[in-house]
């Protein structure tokens, strides 16, 4: 059996106010190749397939368009999509019935029994190899709120959201071994920060449980052949062969401009991971940061953009500048010297010149996130680190108030 692992697409997202419908429908027309060239019996995202909770009418379009392509070019294809943080899980879920009649199953959130008993059953799906038997059973696992979890009395305070991930793995894993015959492979799907993996800066969203915001990779048990994750923008696998991020096939910040963005080629032989490859996915447009080697002083700036013969399509431009004083009128000095230039001016990126005399300048409040601010407030108060209770509450209270926003 053959898979292709995919993640973050973020479809819907604006680069600094540009709008990248253009890219993604690149990325999804290559990806459609991609399947058929491949002769991919399954295809598993793994989250973050919108950028917000409340996507706009393109983006959903350009799923539900990729969606009918796919099972129309790949017959008896699986495809399996979860949501991620970015997601609205009742969004997603709604066209679940309407999915699953093309082989597309959607999981968009855990659902309870009335005893708070997680509903196992929908979120163990069989994946079939070319000749339609039943090849590999996945654990689709969702993005997990804190309240989505099963939660024991035993569990110790502070860490009750690991525990309560790992005891849904455990019990998912448990009713697969029932079902998975001779031949058949185990494979995970989730959303979720493994500690180990390296993180993007200003373009991921922290997952934000108090102090458990990354998970051990140890509560993927042994015998499960693969583990295909999401969130983690930079393509990477944690420690084993087996347990791999894709990474996001765009580059959604200037951060990360340097990443492998590709899907993954997964292969199992006799019910047993054999080989997982990179493909690596093209980029439509280009991003750019001048200078390359880092900020510099304004006049050489100016100097280099002027004489630089850019790439076409327009590429997204980062200008990198290092100041002596305040100069207010800087945004129109870089576009003076980028006319006659066919470019997307995105962000200017501007710092001070320091002596080693000087005491090191604040980070700018943009460049912190919710959690850091707090922590810095609360020592700044109390001369001391906020209590593992304190970060905790705070963390429910911004995802709360990430999610709302997400929903509006």
């Amino acid at each position: 059996m053959r898979l292709l692992h995919t993640a973050d697409w973020h479809l819907g997202q604006n680069l600094h106010g540009f709008d990248r419908a253009d890219e993604h429908a690149a990325f999804l027309d290559w990806l459609l190749d991609t399947l058929e060239r491949e002769r991919a019996d399954a295809l598993l995202i793994a989250g973050d397939v919108f950028d917000q909770a409340n996507p706009s009418a393109q983006a959903q379009r350009q799923l539900y368009a990729f969606l009918a392509a796919a099972v129309q070019r790949r017959p008896g294809l699986d495809i399996v999509l979860i949501a991620g943080n970015h997601d609205s899980p009742g969004r997603l879920e709604a066209i679940a019935p309407l999915a699953a009649a093309f082989g597309v199953h959607v999981i968009g959130h855990t659902h309870a029994d009335v005893h708070g008993h997680v509903e196992l059953e929908r979120l163990l799906l069989p994946l079939h190899d070319t000749d339609g038997a039943v090849a590999a059973w996945c654990l689709a696992v969702p993005f997990l709120r804190p309240a989505d979890v099963p939660r024991s009395s035993a569990d110790e305070a502070g860490a009750a959201y690991a525990a309560g991930v790992a005891r849904l793995y455990a019990e998912l894993g448990a009713l697969a071994r029932t079902r998975r015959a001779a031949g058949q492979a185990l494979i995970a799907l989730g959303h979720c920060h493994l500690h180990g993996g390296a993180v993007s800066q200003h373009s991921e969203r922290r997952l934000l449980i108090g102090n458990a915001e990354a998970l051990p990779s140890t509560l993927f048990a042994a015998d499960l052949d693969y583990v295909a994750l999401g969130h983690l923008h930079r393509a990477q696998r944690i420690g084993e062969e087996r347990l791999r991020y894709a990474g996001s096939p765009l580059p959604l910040s200037f951060a990360e401009v340097d990443y492998p963005h590709q899907v993954l080629r997964v292969d199992f032989t006799d019910g047993r991971l054999s080989a997982v490859e990179a493909l690596r996915v093209p980029r439509s447009r280009a991003l750019l940061r001048l200078p390359a080697a880092g900020p510099a002083p304004l006049e050489a700036v100016l100097a280099e953009l002027a004489a630089t013969r850019f790439p076409s399509p327009a590429p997204y431009l980062e200008v990198r500048v290092r100041l002596d004083a305040p100069q207010p009128g800087l945004r129109p000095l870089i576009e003076d010297a980028l006319k006659g230039h066919d470019v997307r001016l995105a962000r200017i990126d501007s710092c001070y010149a320091q002596t080693s005399t000087e005491p090191e300048a604040p980070a700018a409040l943009e460049r912190l996130d919710p959690a850091e601010v707090f922590a810095r407030r609360y020592r700044m108060q109390f001369a001391a680190e906020p209590p593992e209770d304190y970060t905790a509450a705070f963390a429910e209270l911004l995802q709360a108030v990430q999610h709302t926003e997400d929903a509006r």
